[in-house]
């Protein structure tokens, strides 16, 4: 037998194995599922979220599902679960299945330069920043070690930023820029993002940025569709992720759009960008969509890359999707913007639970768990071992940091505390 297809072959025995033991953990207790209604009912009375809708499944099937106050507090509508949301940064673990799926079918390469599909990035240099002899800083500009390649892109290690990410130079180089402004589509941001200084060394530093944006733009020029059109041919129908889409078309669809509290100015900000681009069609941040569709998302995740029959991913495309690469070895390192969190590495498009971390308690979860969230509250979260997904829909900017980790340790104490507990 040759290699690959014995790994092939001992990963999907591992994922049988696994399943076969989460199918005899008990769902989790009606007391832990009344706490959790009881922390979102105070956050929508106390006036500090204006709705959200709660999911947890386990063995394929709901075991709670909540709404909770309005979806837009100008209107006074009730939160239901085909309200829709901008999911913002949880598009990236789609864009980056979309990917993934190229890669499988041997149209994309891990190792492909960027510069294959995006030419300007031949000539992108790397920021330097240095102190000259009197102490004053200086600004260098270096050749990169190596090409910013697809996996970079995959894994948050291009060294594109944020604007709002990093050193000041950084920040200044992306506001001055200007690379919102006027009509642009995906390939023309991603030239846009050529033209600005790498951060860091390609391969050298997780950097959350535009790397997802300049990916969507990729599997536009190999698939000579647009993002969405791929994306939905690929994997939003087969999915049945009808209502996931870039933009609203009808007035139905406008009516269900969950909006923020008046006073959430920086998600409502990003709103307004968004409004602004119709045509711009993000893979790192542009998509909406509601709690029902990225279930089954997330339960195609836990199910090893298949759902209701179909297979989006091989074995060994998945397993290299969802396992860390920037761990131990790796030569990629962290700093203080590194979302992932304690105990956590990263794959393509998706955090995964290596090890405890070094809070004593270690945070609720499993190893091997998946997750991601987003600037506008939304989390969702797969765990293998508990054969669960639980996801929370909300758009808070200014309440996300602190509800995120609750609603996690929440569902966790639904179970009893051997497996609560990495």
């Amino acid at each position: 037998m040759r290699r690959r297809e014995f790994l092939v072959g001992a990963a999907m025995l591992a994922g049988t194995m696994a399943r076969s033991r989460a199918a005899n953990v008990r769902a989790p207790s009606s007391e832990g599922l009344d706490r959790i209604t009881a922390y979102f009912d105070n956050e929508v009375t106390s006036g500090r979220l204006p709705g959200a809708v709660i999911l947890i499944q386990q063995h394929g099937k709901p075991v709670y599902l909540k709404t909770f106050g309005v979806r837009d507090t100008r209107t006074g509508l009730a939160m239901t679960p085909d309200t829709i949301f901008a999911i913002h940064s949880m598009t990236k673990p789609i864009t980056c299945l979309g990917a993934m799926m190229l890669i499988d079918e041997g149209k994309l390469a891990l190792t492909d330069p960027v510069s294959k599909y995006v030419p300007p990035f031949a000539k992108t240099k790397v920021g330097l920043q240095t102190t000259d002899p009197h102490g004053e800083l200086e600004l260098d500009f270096v050749a990169p070690v190596r090409p910013v390649n697809i996996e970079d892109l995959l894994r948050q290690t291009s060294g594109i930023s944020y604007d709002y990410i990093g050193a000041e130079w950084v920040e200044h180089a992306y506001k001055a820029a200007n690379i919102f402004e006027g009509p642009f589509n995906n390939r023309e941001f991603a030239d846009r993002i050529a033209r600005l200084p790498l951060a860091r060394q390609p391969g050298t530093l997780w950097r959350y940025g535009h790397s997802t944006d300049v990916l969507g733009g990729i599997i536009e020029i190999v698939s000579g569709q647009t993002l969405y059109q791929f994306l939905k041919q690929r994997i939003f129908d087969p999915l049945g992720m009808n209502s996931t889409k870039f933009v609203l078309a009808t007035e139905d669809e406008i009516a269900r759009m969950a909006r923020p509290l008046p006073n959430d100015f920086i998600l409502l900000a990003g709103e307004r960008e968004r409004l602004a681009h119709p045509e711009w069609q993000s893979g790192g941040g542009g998509l909406l969509s509601t709690i029902t569709d990225y279930q089954r998302f997330s339960q195609m995740l836990l199910n090893g890359g298949e759902f209701a029959g179909n297979r989006y991913l091989s074995p060994a495309a998945f397993e290299a999707m969802t396992t860390d690469h920037i761990g131990p070895g790796s030569g990629v390192a962290r700093d203080y913007f590194y979302f992932p969190g304690d105990g956590f590495g990263y794959g393509y498009g998706l955090a995964v639970r290596t090890d405890p971390g070094n809070a004593k308690p270690p945070p609720p979860g499993s190893l091997g768990e998946l997750k991601w969230d987003s600037g506008s509250g939304t989390y969702f979260g797969v765990d293998p071992k508990l054969d669960m997904v639980y996801l929370m829909m909300q758009q808070t900017q200014n309440e996300r940091s602190r509800i995120t980790p609750a609603f996690k340790a929440l569902v966790y104490d639904c179970y009893p505390p051997a497996l609560r507990r990495p």
